[in-house]
């Protein structure tokens, strides 16, 4: 296990992320590290949840995922140890892990609980450093998993949302909101599929806080500054703004609702 992704809410105007490759290096100096994201809003754990779920899979198998985006640190919340899809997870226990959980049946989960492997002054206020760095870096060492702790199974989940018919029409929401205003939705491809075999020939609108959208199958085919959507890298409908930011275009956020007609 010689690869260690990060993903956090943490930014790089701080210290923060360095100092946690250095607890990590500092036990394990032959380790790669790799950054998939320091930019999640603040303490938004869906979108942590949402990027590593959708990232890990890029990476290859017994790779180590330490996922730090944690508004309950320093109180009762547990860290956790997490076996899946041939990937290791390492995060709180506040459903950022939640979606790769579920996406295996077969997902183990471990309570962190043994503190030999902390940092000695360990605080309570940044246990990516204290907790949860060294442990992705005993683990890179080739500890095993239930060294660390105990196997539980009441573990947090996030409520997902998905996509439903209503008198025909598929319903969904914004979920994720990308640094150009483009719109992920809940969506996806295969949802669209079920109503349209072929779903670029379809007679379909997608409707948006009032504005009527058309389905596109690249960016550039919408002309400039137009509201547009097509499916995206990741399987799921979004909608954009060829040359500009959706988001502010229709004044969208999280969890507006995204409706489908098919004629």
């Amino acid at each position: 296990m010689n690869l260690i992704t990060l993903t956090s809410d943490f930014g790089l105007k701080d210290p923060f992320v360095g100092m946690m490759k250095g607890v990590i290096h500092t036990i394990n100096n032959e380790v790669n590290i790799i950054d998939i994201s320091h930019g999640i809003d603040n303490q938004d754990i869906f979108a942590g949840a949402f990027i590593i779920y959708h990232s890990f899979k890029y990476f290859p198998k017994k790779s180590i995922h330490l996922v730090v985006v944690d508004p309950g640190v320093g109180t009762n919340r547990r860290p956790i140890l997490v076996k899946a899809s041939d990937h290791y997870f390492i995060g709180p226990d506040n459903g950022v892990l939640s979606l790769v959980i579920s996406g295996d049946n077969n997902a183990v989960i471990y309570e962190i609980t043994e503190d030999r492997y902390f940092l000695r002054s360990v605080g309570n206020t940044f246990h990516g450093r204290d907790i949860f760095a060294p442990v992705a870096g005993w683990l890179s060492k080739g500890c095993e998993p239930d060294n660390f702790g105990h196997i539980i199974s009441d573990h947090v989940c996030i409520d997902i949302h998905r996509p439903f018919y209503d008198n025909g029409i598929l319903k969904g929401e914004i979920i994720y909101i990308d640094r150009f205003g483009n719109l992920f939705t809940n969506i996806s491809y295969s949802d669209i599929a079920e109503q349209r075999h072929r779903i670029y020939d379809s007679a379909m609108t997608i409707r948006l806080n009032e504005h009527e959208i058309l389905l596109r199958k690249c960016y550039a085919e919408a002309g400039v500054g137009e509201i547009a959507a097509v499916i995206n890298s990741f399987g799921l409908l979004e909608v954009y703004s060829y040359m500009g930011n959706a988001a502010e275009k229709v004044n969208a956020k999280k969890s507006d609702e995204v409706s489908l007609y098919f004629k």
